[in-house]
């Protein structure tokens, strides 16, 4: 009997609380509710959910909001692209113009062994840290070779290949999170107008005679490209170029050829005549990789 009248008062007790928890829970749902806007809700729901940064908010949430209140343009989101920004037009009734994808480009050309005066380096194995230290190398604008961006980028799109940060443009979708952490400022986003695009590979700001001296590619600042493309002048000692007048790679040919230091260069992805050019090449029946070590390069004295 004793048993049944606890069984009986322990389960009219939870009932009774679960009543109360329901009720409160009720409340405060009703209490502190947060509206959200329709219009974020379906924003967020047509961008990719990749939460990058490279719009320059937080996450994709916060980029829904400014898009939602009219303080953020809806073609600003890499992942998603062309496709993403038309459906934000829509959602927005707004009108869209031509959308250029933005790629990242390495403005320098020297591995490691074509970097002159270079130090052994022992530190933290980060370009941030190493850009502090005085003599690192001779070139004070060229890469590093520590691979930041290639730990900031979340698509596996930027490689370190010989000591250079090298792009994958069968990946890269324009994030900006290369440019953003290289401590240089050697990352550029350039409007990609074709598959390919001509880019000067430098970003050596010092006089020629200088130039030299740390770098066997160097620009040397000889405006031979100047005199042979339009499209192309000099901002101090470095040539650049005209993105907005920019149509084709064909106004570069003569530029190109005239380059003693060969950094006025091809990126992206291989063009159908790239890969005819190459289409009658042999690969050996086996590759083995060229190892080498420290060692290998000591020069022994005495």
């Amino acid at each position: 009997m004793l048993t049944t009248v606890t069984i009986t008062l322990a389960a009219v007790t939870l009932t009774l609380l679960a009543i109360a928890m329901a009720y409160v829970l009720g409340w405060a749902n009703v209490a502190f509710h947060v509206h959200v806007d329709p219009k974020v809700e379906a924003i967020i729901d047509a961008l990719p959910g990749a939460n990058c940064g490279g719009c320059g908010f937080v996450g994709c949430s916060e980029y829904a909001e400014a898009v939602a209140a009219g303080r953020a343009s809806v073609d600003l989101c890499a992942p998603g692209g062309a496709d993403c920004a038309n459906h934000l037009a829509e959602l927005m009734g707004v009108a869209i113009g031509e959308s250029l994808p933005y790629r990242a480009v390495v403005c320098c050309a020297a591995d490691e062994d074509q970097r002159l005066q270079r130090a052994p380096y022992h530190g933290e194995q980060t370009c941030a840290a190493a850009n502090l230290v005085s003599g690192v190398q001779g070139c004070t604008f060229g890469c590093l070779g520590l691979g930041d961006c290639v730990r900031v980028c979340n698509y596996d799109a930027i490689h370190i290949v010989r000591g250079l940060a090298t792009v994958d443009y069968h990946k890269c979708i324009g994030c900006k999170a290369c440019a953003e952490v290289c401590p240089r400022n050697i990352i550029t986003m350039v409007p990609f107008k074709a598959e390919r695009m001509v880019v000067i590979a430098c970003s050596n700001l010092d006089m020629g005679s200088d130039v030299k001296k740390v770098c066997e590619v160097g620009c040397i600042g000889c405006q031979a490209c100047v005199r042979k493309a339009e499209l192309i002048s000099m901002s101090g000692n470095l040539p650049v170029i005209d993105y907005d007048r920019y149509q084709s790679d064909d106004h570069f040919a003569a530029a190109r050829a005239k380059c003693p230091q060969g950094i006025i260069i091809d990126v992206g992805k291989p063009t159908a005549k790239d890969l005819a050019a190459v289409a009658d090449e042999e690969l050996p029946e086996w590759i083995e990789a060229d190892f080498k070590t420290t060692v290998d390069r000591t020069e022994w004295r005495g």
